[in-house]
């Protein structure tokens, strides 16, 4: 179980006021974590660092866009 308590959750500075974010916590030991600004109570979605960042490269190089 991966200890939560220290995370650093954090929003993009391009997000609005709407309420519809994803945070990031980026300082975990060997992990990241991503949850939903507007329901922070229901958990997180967590990837080693690697797996964060090859989802993210292919979301910037457009490779999962339909």
């Amino acid at each position: 179980m991966i200890d939560m308590s220290r995370a650093d959750w954090r929003k993009s500075s391009r997000s609005g006021n709407t309420g519809q974010c994803v945070e990031l916590a980026l300082n975990l030991p060997g992990v990241s974590a991503v949850r939903d600004s507007k329901a922070p109570e229901q958990g997180a979605l967590v990837f080693t660092k690697a797996q964060l960042h090859a989802f993210l490269t292919n979301i910037k190089a457009g490779n999962l866009d339909r």
